[in-house]
């Protein structure tokens, strides 16, 4: 029998040999399926008739010539291993690649409106994934943000260049471990002239599936041969972090098994875990809650932006302080798991915050 090939576009639509489409109304669909175990629930939530559901299914299951639903009288509607693989594909693509869209997209954004109102101060963040500043674009009507992803040493390179006006940077609140990332990135980081902007603390540690609690509860457990890992990528600040807490309890990568996969994301290790993949991945607890993963805490950590003394009294800056401060802003940090504001939008000096953790 003919094997089907599938490739997965960036408006995540899968797309065989023959041209045959999947629109991302199935995907909303089978996750409906799992989500409320009926079809007439799941045909409501994506927004379709349940008539126009038995078509997406059935014409799906003539393509793949296996079903992606089990329906059992009495017992509701089920996905089947098909219909679990391909939804969770999807959701993975989706954690993988939207970083860089949410990039591309606030890139062309500004290229845009720079072009419609005339050229005008954007205000540019290189930033690490993280879920409280992945908010800030959503404040556009207050702040015109020009948000790019990348690691803590290309957001600190991109500001010594100037090609950006402000950069993330996070590291654990506990004070050795704090110095121990601060000499990491010693020579990008000119203490003197740069300035911390307050802004949040989260907490990292370990994304565990449920049926795991019992094989997985600490570090320890990652050395065993039936447990796999998937880890972050190595030039990510979480990766310095997790190598650290690795090296207190003296463990080497080389023991856990799985711990020469990456994924780019915070969002994407616990795809990776959800999806059955992986027992085990290392993150914060906001992207584990959002997979319906149990979380292991293990540090907790500063996550705050930096700039040179000298932009702080610009308009966009001052713009962005605000902000931060702002109670509609904090209401919207408060329902994030696993994140605190954290004196949020405070200026200070990398020496005043570090002495503030060590009290």
């Amino acid at each position: 029998m003919h094997k089907k090939k599938l490739s997965i576009s960036p408006a995540w639509v899968f797309r065989s040999e023959e041209g045959e489409l999947f629109d991302p109304v199935l995907f909303r669909l089978l996750k409906g399926v799992r989500d409320a175990g009926k079809l007439t629930v799941a045909a409501e939530q994506a927004g379709i008739s349940y008539r126009h559901a038995w078509n997406l299914l059935n014409r799906s299951a003539g393509f793949f010539g296996l079903p992606l639903v089990d329906m059992h009288k009495g017992r509701g509607t089920r996905l089947s291993a098909l219909g679990e693989k391909l939804l969770w594909s999807e959701q993975r693509a989706k954690a993988r690649l939207g970083p860089q869209m949410d990039s591309m997209a606030s890139e062309l954004n500004n290229q845009l409106q720079q072009l419609l109102a005339g050229a005008h101060p954007v205000l540019r963040l290189h930033a690490s994934h993280g879920y409280a500043v992945a908010l800030l674009p959503d404040f556009s009507d207050e702040l015109e943000l020009d948000l790019r992803y990348c690691n803590p040493a290309e957001a600190l390179s991109a500001l010594a260049r100037g090609d950006a006006d402000v950069a993330s940077f996070h590291f654990p609140a506990c004070p050795h471990q704090a110095e121990q990332v601060m000499a990491a990135y010693q020579d990008q980081l000119d203490l003197k002239k740069l300035r911390v902007v307050r802004f949040v603390t989260r907490e990292q540690g370990l994304i565990i599936r449920r049926d795991s609690r019992e094989t997985v509860t600490g570090l320890a457990d990652l050395t065993r041969s039936d447990v796999r890992f998937i880890n972050r990528d190595e030039h990510s600040g979480t990766r310095i972090l997790f190598n650290m807490l690795l090296a207190e309890q003296g463990i080497r990568e080389g023991q856990i098994q799985g711990a020469e996969r990456e994924e780019f994301t915070h969002t994407a290790v616990a795809a990776y875990v959800a999806a059955g993949m992986a027992d085990a991945g290392f993150g914060v607890e906001a992207a584990a809650a959002q997979f319906g993963l149990d979380f292991i805490h293990l540090a907790t950590e500063h996550y705050l932006l930096i700039c040179p003394e000298d932009r702080l009294q610009q308009d966009n800056m001052q713009q962005l302080l605000a902000l931060m401060g702002s109670a509609e802003f904090l209401n919207r940090l408060d329902a994030l798991p696993g994140y605190a504001p954290d004196r949020c939008g405070e200026v200070c000096t990398f020496a005043e915050l570090l002495a503030s953790d060590r009290l």
